[in-house]
């Protein structure tokens, strides 16, 4: 595995794979990897003939400087990782080589990125539509891979791929849980311990939503009940939950109104000061 930190390097190695027709298969991330991360690589590496993994921490997406801040950085590990799991190219650039000057591009989304972390996290969705419009526009992926933790997200890079008009795969991949259902996310090791024992309720609360269904309530009530007993649970303080659909993110109010893509359920809970994302389909 070759460690990548120019974007002149990067260019590189892709120009001279995609001359011998191999195809691409990108996993972007912002490090701290762990296994949802590694279950990505084996799908790109399964799929394709070149793997380039980005790791980088994308200022522009965030909008709380203390979360920028503190958010987890473990190169030393993930490169170990990332090795293991036979990745080509690591790319892992620091912020003036992605944005040797300020990105003013602002990104006509829509309103797949004005609901949920969209609403919550005003910029969010334009910072991650500008770095991986740039990562795009570097590896020239064949298909890029995505987890499905970060539902809505998959949603937006969609709507940019649209946008900028490039020619390459989406490919959502299914949460990576821990045994207790705890959806795996880099934010995890924030938890406390007390936190970590009570953030596994957050899935099991959200399976239960699926039986409320069963009962015939619809996606309004659903989602009420649901969150109510997020903010029952001690330690667990629901940001919102929102039944919406899959496809769209708009919030639904009956069944029958999502689409081909089903509806889809998802929340955002304080677990010990964390902000942990979560999700379930109907």
């Amino acid at each position: 595995m070759e460690i990548i930190r120019t974007v002149s390097r990067l260019s590189e190695a892709v120009d001279a794979a995609r001359a011998k027709g191999c195809s691409i298969g990108l996993v972007p991330t912002m490090g701290a990897l762990h296994a949802g991360h590694r279950s990505l690589v084996e799908r790109a590496r399964a799929e394709n003939d070149i793997v380039v993994v980005s790791v980088f921490v994308n200022p522009t997406q965030f909008n709380n400087a203390d979360d920028l801040r503190t958010y987890p950085r473990t190169e030393e590990a993930d490169t170990a990782l990332l090795e293991a799991c036979g990745v080509d190219y690591a790319f892992i650039p620091s912020v003036s080589e992605i944005y040797p000057e300020p990105d003013t591009r602002v990104f006509d989304l829509g309103p797949v990125a004005e609901v949920m972390e969209g609403a919550m996290r005003p910029g969010h969705f334009n910072g991650v539509a500008q770095i991986v419009s740039k990562l795009f526009a570097l590896a020239k992926p064949t298909r890029a891979y995505f987890g499905e933790k970060d539902f809505q997200q998959i949603a937006v890079i969609r709507r940019m791929v649209e946008l900028e008009g490039f020619d390459l795969e989406i490919v959502p991949c299914p949460i990576v849980r821990e045994a207790d259902g705890l959806a795996l996310s880099s934010r995890n090791v924030r938890l406390s311990p007390e936190a970590r024992a009570i953030a596994p309720q957050i899935h099991r609360i959200l399976e239960e939503s699926v039986a409320i269904k069963a009962q015939g309530k619809g996606p309004r009530e659903v989602a009420s009940l649901t969150e109510a007993a997020i903010n029952a649970t001690e330690g667990l303080e629901a940001e919102y939950y929102q039944i919406v659909d899959a496809r769209t993110m708009q919030p639904i109010d009956s069944w029958e109104e999502a689409g081909d893509c089903g509806a889809a359920g998802c929340v955002t809970v304080y677990c010990g000061g964390v902000r942990l994302i979560d999700n379930i389909k109907y």
